[in-house]
């Protein structure tokens, strides 16, 4: 690329977006860069909005990826407010929601995902929330803050992470606590069954009370406010609002409508990219959160929609469309806190794709470090309350190597022991 008689257009102004655009600067690109977002905010994380800024121990200025300035001082283009509303492949240009249309020699698809709604009647009703923009966690702030002091109830469905974390707040403020969710145990596609009820047991000691097998049918109300939610099971949960954390979908109706290829719903969904980030179009690439990766350390394919792989993501990208050879193979990596618990989980075990759960250290306590394995090869691994480990945690993960579950389960043995 011919640096200064370039454009590069990257479509989303999350985290993701804006750490290529840093990147770009970073690697010596002179060309035009044009930064695009449908929020006004400028470029911020998402993981304080369900945790330190929704708890209150972090400030509203501490999610910002970066200074207001520094877009301008790194000659970054901003057009925040503004929704792409049709990408012409053909014509390597973006028209925005007024009408303006912006040409690109390379451009990167960093849209994110939203979250899923409720299809049940009452989502129209003022209490009903979800938890994804900044605008969301002010608002689930105020309210979580004004149910503690009123002794009111929050409900949730779904008892993924984002709906933990906000039990975790709202037990906090002192709000009353129930969770809907039709598995068997929270974090269950996740967990499995193994280690859901840690889960289980930490939120129900701290008062949350939790309504296993059932999903929500409806909403009801009255003079436009929350008063209850229904279960399929035909019991009334009485509720001054109500949170939908029943996932997110990656948002790909840009793509869908270019032309591009999607990935299967089975594969994850997403915009099916290569190891590069590229995807059918070949000036077009994919990162963040709507990006299903060929990912080379899977073996498959792959789309994770936590900030760390939007944190990494949007540099590789970024280089990708500099000419660089990239081959994005980055483990999975994730974290929470809830109550004195906190965690990280590196690797991706989807439910039947691992034979064996072994755990190290103790799980009463909350202590431990567990292991997924497949035919004795470590897919995943989670400590929690045990620091210090991931990175041989990820070095075991990506060596392959065959391991003694016996001696993995042991804490005397060193993990690096089993990378030598």
């Amino acid at each position: 690329m011919v640096d200064a008689d370039q454009t590069i257009v990257i479509v989303g102004a999350g985290l993701a977006g804006a750490k290529a655009a840093e990147t770009l600067r970073s690697e010596g690109f002179t060309g035009r860069v044009i930064l695009i977002g449908d929020e006004r905010e400028h470029p911020y994380e998402r993981p304080p909005l369900s945790k330190g800024f929704l708890i209150g121990s972090a400030e509203r200025d501490s999610v910002f990826v970066q200074q207001t300035a520094w877009y301008a001082e790194h000659d970054i283009e901003l057009h925040l407010g503004q929704p792409v509303v049709h990408l012409d492949p053909a014509a390597r240009t973006v028209r925005l929601g007024d009408g303006t249309v912006l040409p690109y020699d390379k451009l990167l698809l960093a849209t994110g995902a939203e979250p899923r709604r409720l299809d049940i009647p009452g989502t129209e009703l003022a209490g009903v929330h979800h938890l994804r923009r900044l605008s969301h966690a002010e608002r689930l702030k105020h309210v979580l803050t004004s149910l503690g002091r009123e002794n009111g109830h929050i409900v949730i469905a779904g008892a993924g992470w984002i709906g933990l974390e906000v039990a975790a707040a709202a037990r906090g403020y002192g709000a009353e606590v129930t969770i809907v969710e039709p598995e068997p145990t929270p974090l269950y596609s996740v967990l499995g069954p193994e280690l859901g009820g840690v889960f289980a047991d930490l939120h129900r000691e701290h008062g949350v009370r939790f309504h296993f097998g059932t999903k929500l049918t409806g909403i009801s109300g009255q003079d436009g406010m929350v008063l209850a939610a229904l279960t399929d099971d035909g019991e009334e949960h009485p509720a001054h609002d109500v949170l939908a954390a029943i996932g997110a979908a990656p948002r790909t109706a840009l793509a869908e409508a270019a032309g591009l290829t999607l990935a299967e719903r089975s594969a994850g969904g997403g915009i099916a990219v290569d190891a590069s980030l590229r995807t059918s179009d070949p000036n077009i690439y994919a990162a963040g959160d709507v990006a299903n990766i060929e990912h080379p350390l899977s073996g498959g394919r792959l789309r994770v929609e936590h900030w760390a792989n939007a944190l990494n993501s949007g540099p590789a990208a970024a280089r990708a469309m500099l000419g660089r050879d990239v081959s994005y193979d980055r483990v999975p990596y994730f974290f929470s806190d809830q109550y004195d618990l906190g965690m990280e989980f590196s690797g991706h075990a989807a439910p039947g794709s691992y034979d064996q759960v072994v755990c190290r250290g103790d799980v009463g306590k909350r202590e431990f470090i567990a292991f997924w394995l497949s035919e004795g090869r470590v897919l995943a691994g989670m400590n929690v309350n045990v620091w210090d480990v991931t990175d041989p945690i990820q070095q075991l993960i990506r060596s392959g190597r065959t391991v003694d579950p016996d001696r993995l389960s042991d804490p005397t043995v060193p993990l690096a022991s089993f990378l030598e």
